[in-house]
């Protein structure tokens, strides 16, 4: 595939979300742009937010991780669909009856200021590194596969990148990205539809035939029962991925915010109920396709692996053209409809949880700053990127650095849990002592657990932080609510 066709299809892509973006972007309004009017369509809520759920990394590293671990992770996805529950009955309920822009501020009215800005920069810092290493992933595979072609450098297609997201957002944010993630969800569903196809095609089977060929595989294992002490062992996996659930889209303003867009309570509940449904689907999928790459690949003698062998095989031409076009595609999808929602929330959380817009400025003047902030978080976002590339440019320490925003989500889950499950209050201003104390006691914890415990935690490390986070708030109890 050359180049320019590639900077074609990008082209024509990022024009057909400028205008949707035009379509629905007319009024502009901060109740537009925060909660859509609150009349967003609760089947586009939930295809939408499949897109954003998944990402760019989703889209090349679960296929890629299915050679090492086969079908381990699926364990991970069964437990999201206890999380999922949990925020339908729970969490939205709560969301709701305090009808919230920021679900943050939850926070405040529970404990107080500190422990309310604790939250919400928690929230901040997670995302703009998490979003940043997302679009960092895809903008390397972009540049490699066509700007470097053409002699663009890295900064400028980061910077084009990040424009032509906020050039879509910046007017009516999530009413508009309702309608951006549904098409992006759709191509990104589309290729991975086609590239299964295809790839079943060359190795010599019908699509109806998949679940067979599935069950016949030696990398199609789902449970791991043998050895606790591994990371891949079931109730590990299946209750870190209940607590992942609650935590990185109960407790995350660019998940919650789309929900909050809902006409009603009944509404968000359905819209969770039918995501969680086509989400464990296109999770299963994702890894059938992982078995079959992994076949091509030993087949074919592709040498790449993991987070390289989707794009390679995909973008190699052996398979046709339109699998390397729709892999484009679907990779710009899954990046684009996570940034840009990440974008937004943002936005969202700093104008309202850091600045106190809506309490402190008329509406005129609240556009303004939020507009201002969008424009700010967009710079912030684009230099973090470049930071990654030029200043820190080792892809170890960048993982690192992903991995450990996520701990960020355990002090979050600690605070809700918390807040819904005791009746104490806290002194509200050593929250921030504990919110940051806990994840780095898990963090000494997770890299000596092997030699201390004999023991790897994997993605359990989240439910660990949590309960440090609660147990350090039972020290600052002050007295029954």
């Amino acid at each position: 595939m050359q180049p320019y066709q590639v900077l074609i299809l990008i082209a024509a892509y990022f024009a057909v979300l400028i205008l949707i973006s035009y379509f629905t972007g007319r009024g502009g309004s901060n109740a537009e742009f925060f909660k859509a009017n609150k009349q967003a369509p609760w089947y586009l809520v939930a295809f939408g937010m499949i897109g954003a759920s998944l990402s760019g990394i989703t889209f090349i590293s679960i296929p890629g991780t299915v050679e090492s671990d086969s079908f381990s992770y699926f364990q991970v996805v069964l437990g999201y669909t206890i999380g999922y529950a949990v925020i339908g009955q729970v969490l939205l309920p709560l969301y709701y009856k305090m009808n919230l822009t920021s679900i943050y501020t939850y926070l405040d009215s529970r404990f107080g200021n500190a422990s309310y800005k604790t939250g919400a920069s928690f929230f901040l810092l997670s995302r703009v590194v998490g979003a940043s290493f997302r679009l960092f992933l895809v903008a390397n595979v972009l540049q490699l596969i066509v700007f470097d072609a053409m002699g663009v450098p890295y900064y400028v297609t980061v910077t084009i990148t990040i424009l032509l997201i906020w050039l879509y957002t910046f007017k009516s944010g999530i009413k508009t990205i309702i309608w951006t993630d549904t098409l992006q969800t759709f191509f990104m569903l589309l290729a991975l539809g086609i590239t299964i196809y295809f790839i079943s095609e060359d190795l010599g089977f019908n699509l109806s035939n998949l679940f067979g060929y599935l069950a016949e595989s030696e990398h199609s294992q789902i449970f791991f029962f043998d050895d606790w002490k591994s990371k891949d062992h079931f109730v590990k996996q299946f209750l870190s991925g209940a607590f992942i659930a609650i935590v990185m889209t109960g407790l995350d303003q660019d998940m919650m915010q789309k929900n909050l867009t809902c006409r009603s309570l009944k509404d968000a509940q359905k819209n969770m109920f039918w995501f969680t449904i086509v989400l464990v689907f296109v999770n299963f999928l994702f890894l059938a396709l992982g078995v079959l790459l992994t076949d091509y690949a030993d087949i074919n003698g592709v040498t790449e692996v993991r987070d390289d062998l989707f794009p390679a095989i995909a973008t190699s031409g052996d398979l046709g053209f339109a699998v390397a076009i729709f892999f484009i595609l679907g990779l710009i999808a899954a990046a684009y409809s996570s940034a840009d929602s990440a974008l937004t929330a943002l936005t969202t959380s700093f104008s309202i949880d850091i600045l106190d817009i809506e309490k402190r400025y008329d509406e005129k003047k609240q556009v303004r700053i939020r507009k201002q902030i969008h424009v700010a978080i967009s710079v912030l976002l684009i230099l973090v990127m470049l930071a990654f590339k030029y200043a820190i440019a080792d892809k170890s320490v960048i993982n690192k650095l992903f991995q450990f925003a996520g701990y960020t989500y355990g002090p979050l889950l600690g605070l809700y849990a918390f807040g819904l499950f005791t009746n104490w209050n806290v002194k509200d201003k050593l929250v921030p002592v504990v919110a940051i104390a806990a994840p780095i006691l898990s963090y000494i914890i997770s890299i000596n657990s092997l030699v201390w415990f004999g023991f790897e935690f994997g993605f359990f490390i989240l439910i660990l932080n949590g309960l440090l986070t609660f147990l350090g708030l039972i020290l600052l109890r002050r007295k029954h609510h």
